[in-house]
């Protein structure tokens, strides 16, 4: 493995990621970097620039999807074959000359609703857990394990979602999975793809991405102030509706119990009617108590629950899960029990023991803190610009709103936040439709993977922009 140092210049508007994808991008293109060369992990690089590995990560993710450099599983990243780069560089040359892509651009702060903050990350408890699961040669770790996931993993996630969420569940009804997109694509199984989907308007965009992928018939339906609109539900003739109650993305909205009422009512009057619940990101609010989650209300079996550790703990764990009802439950032990589990079993005992170690209870306080710390750092920040924006969705999750009063257009806003060198982004990307301007002069900030200097930097710069 090669050894890698970066020139960082800490006074550039670049931000850090950029400028080491830059140069790395560069060296590899004159071949400095030859095709085949082994690079140093993200942390071994962040280690040796001291910089945050989110950084570090950032850059590698962009040299990635532009064909610059591979990841081999369990072997690490290597850069591709020079033969391959020069036919991908000319196409991408002539297109830059027509229209630079907003992912050239030199951003000094990037409020990007990706990513979490990897730094307060218990590397040393992860690497301890990891350890202690492969001692004494265990060889039952590395033979077919149960096709729904580890049992004892089952019953850890059924006992915190029954404390910390209000879920009603046994561990025979969740099902462990290799990220949200899989289990949805188990789920369009069982549910069948003739079946209509109706997702909030906007709503998360992946998850839309993926059901019309599988040949679902994907509905918008309009939301009010209390989320998705039962009257349009109903007359969707969909027989699902995706929602996500406890914090929707990415309006904010928290779905009052009169409305999560109203919901379940639509899905008992019809036969082979269900709800999937989302909780992406309800473990972290900062006003009040947790909202429970809907499936817990639920006394016909329409409820189906969605969750993730990709945001409570990091993206790269790839575990996710879901709470199948009764009758889905015996739909998936007859038509598809008898595909493997996507999570390797090591992975599974490792977590397992973070759960029930208390290490995860711990990890979630201190994750808490820190997205309040800086919650707080930007809601000060913006205050400057609160005679001309609405802030909405500030009390949870990791992003806020804001609605300029004027009416300013979402591109312009966009547009002069980049020419002081912000990012922003905005509401109609998560718009499905034709009406991109269902929720006007609205921008999305997110701030999980930014540090508070660079989220005061930020707040800064858009008060220029946007005055």
């Amino acid at each position: 493995m090669m050894e890698l140092m970066v020139p960082i210049d800490n006074q550039s508007r670049l931000p850090l990621y950029e400028q080491i994808y830059q140069y790395m991008k560069e060296e590899i293109q004159s071949g400095r970097i030859s095709a085949g060369s082994r690079l140093p992990s993200t942390r071994i690089l962040a280690e040796n620039l001291k910089v945050s590995r989110s950084t570090t990560q950032m850059a590698y993710e962009q040299l990635l999807s532009e064909g610059y450099i591979e990841a081999l599983p369990c072997k690490g990243y290597f850069v591709c074959r020079i033969e391959e780069l020069v036919r991908v560089e000319k196409n991408a040359d002539e297109e830059f000359a027509e229209n630079r892509s907003e992912k050239e651009m030199p951003y000094a702060v990037d409020f990007s609703t990706r990513g979490i903050d990897l730094d307060s990350f218990p590397f040393n408890t992860w690497r301890r857990l990891s350890r202690n699961t492969l001692v004494d040669d265990n060889k039952e770790m590395f033979v077919v394990g149960d096709p729904q996931g580890e049992y004892e993993l089952r019953a850890a996630i059924r006992d915190y979602l029954h404390s910390a969420r209000g879920v009603s569940c046994r561990p025979e009804q969740i099902l462990v999975g290799a990220g949200s997109e899989y289990l949805l694509m188990l789920l369009s199984q069982l549910l069948g793809r003739e079946t209509g989907i109706a997702l909030e308007n906007p709503t998360y965009r992946q998850a839309y991405r993926v059901l019309k992928s599988l040949g679902h018939l994907v509905v918008p339906v309009k939301m009010d102030r209390y989320g998705m609109d039962v009257l349009d539900l109903e007359q969707s003739k969909t027989q699902a509706a995706y929602v996500m109650p406890s914090h929707q993305y990415p309006t904010g909205i928290v779905m009052p119990v009169k409305r999560r009422q109203e919901l379940l009512s639509w899905a008992y009057r019809g036969e082979n009617r269900y709800v999937i619940e989302d909780d992406y990101d309800s473990e972290f609010r900062y006003k009040g108590r947790p909202i429970p989650a809907l499936q817990g209300m639920d006394q016909g079996g329409r409820v189906i629950y969605m969750g993730t550790f990709s945001r409570s703990i990091a993206p790269a764990i790839r575990v996710g899960f879901m709470v199948l009802p009764g009758e889905l439950l015996s739909r998936y032990r007859s038509q598809a029990g008898f595909y493997a589990c996507t999570v390797s079993r090591i992975d599974q005992k490792v977590l397992y023991h973070f759960i029930t170690g208390g290490y995860y209870e711990r990890h979630l306080n201190r994750m808490r803190a820190v997205y309040k710390g800086k919650h707080d750092v930007l809601l000060s920040g913006l205050k400057e610009l609160e005679d001309m924006f609405w802030i909405r969705g500030e009390y949870a999750g990791i992003h806020v709103l804001l609605t300029h009063k004027g009416q300013m257009p979402e591109k312009e806003l966009i547009e002069r936040a980049a020419g002081e060198g912000v990012r922003v982004y905005g509401m109609s990307e998560a718009v499905i439709g034709e009406n991109k301007d269902l929720v006007p002069s609205t921008v999305i900030l997110g701030y999980a993977n930014l540090k508070e200097k660079e989220i005061q930097e930020g707040c800064m710069r858009l008060a220029r922009a946007w005055k």
